[in-house]
């Protein structure tokens, strides 16, 4: 049995202020080759990690251009809701998603979490299932998530979840799970999205757990300067499993297409931003307590400049309102 893995293609009609290209354009692109690949390798089944769409509620015309490219694909094609494809990431209200719609036409299929999708071919059978994102993921036992149950009598367990599954620890308050924490899953095969850097493929005792990465770069990151989107390709002959990374040909580097100058020049702003804050907390006499008029009146001191100034007291009205609704604490 063979199968192509690829993940966060998150489709969408608009480009992002921080590309240089026509994102619609270079995604499906990328999207052309990776089933063109998936048909050249006689691939059983394509599998999607989830955030298939940017939003719920595309529209109309973006879905039927991209669902074109999908019906390209000789075999079907299997995904997992991500939070970017559901209504405040809720998976119950996929109907009345994009994602459903496809499912619906049978463009590709939403794995049931209650139905296992069964493979037999040369005499194994392999089972595949899903955990679309949710409040609670990461957050709770991973068990829940992690771990599937063999419904199928299965040899092998395919399991896909749109998670935060990280090898190092996140900052205190993102939900998230590191991967030395779920080497003891039942599932032989785990593959993760959500996490746009991706960590590749990763193999103990015979297990696999991988993330190739976001097929779409939608941030400029340093991370993302440098990174390529990549699939998996993977393959199970007699219960032997064998996973490799293709890197997508047709994707351009990271300086070709992504603009740093817009994230550049917010850390700048910021950088002024401080500093103003700093001459506001220097200055000890003045003749209001009204904050907007303390600014203005260090602004003209220190010739500050007047999109700096304009932020802090767009900043300051936001806290003046948030103090008036005693919602302040």
């Amino acid at each position: 049995m063979k199968f192509l893995y690829v993940t966060d293609t998150h489709i969408r009609g608009t480009t992002p202020k921080n590309r240089l290209d026509v994102y619609a354009d270079t995604l499906k692109a990328k999207l052309e080759e990776v089933i063109a690949l998936a048909n050249s390798e006689k691939v059983d089944v394509l599998l999607h990690g989830g955030d298939v769409f940017d939003r719920p509620d595309l529209s109309p015309n973006i879905v039927g251009q991209f669902a074109k490219i999908f019906m390209k694909a000789t075999m079907p094609i299997y995904v997992v809701a991500g939070n970017h494809d559901t209504f405040g990431h809720n998976p119950e209200t996929i109907s009345r998603t994009m994602l459903g719609l496809m499912d619906s036409f049978g463009v590709m299929t939403v794995i049931d979490q209650q139905n296992p999708i069964l493979f037999e071919k040369g005499g194994q059978r392999v089972q595949i299932t899903g955990q679309p994102y949710h409040y609670d993921l990461d957050q709770r036992d991973p068990k829940l998530d992690y771990y599937p149950t063999n419904d199928s009598d299965a040899d092998i367990l395919i399991h896909i979840v749109h998670s935060m599954l990280v090898e190092k620890a996140l900052p205190e308050g993102v939900p998230h799970t590191i991967i030395d924490h779920i080497w003891g899953t039942t599932a032989d095969i785990i593959l993760t999205g959500h996490f746009h850097g991706g960590f590749g493929i990763k193999e103990r005792n015979g297990k696999f757990i991988c993330n190739p990465g976001a097929l779409s770069r939608v941030n400029n990151h340093w991370s993302e300067m440098s990174r390529m989107p990549k699939v998996i390709i993977g393959s199970i002959t007699n219960g032997k499993i064998c996973l490799k990374e293709v890197t997508i040909k047709s994707a351009q580097k990271g300086e070709e297409v992504l603009d740093r100058s817009f994230l550049e020049k917010a850390v700048h702003q910021e950088e002024k931003l401080h500093s103003f804050v700093q001459q506001v907390k220097e200055s000890s006499q003045f003749q209001t307590l009204n904050m907007s008029d303390i600014i203005l009146e260090i602004a003209s001191l220190k010739n500050v400049e007047d999109k700096v100034k304009q932020e802090a007291l767009r900043r300051m009205t936001v806290i003046e309102e948030v103090w008036k609704d005693g919602e302040y604490e």
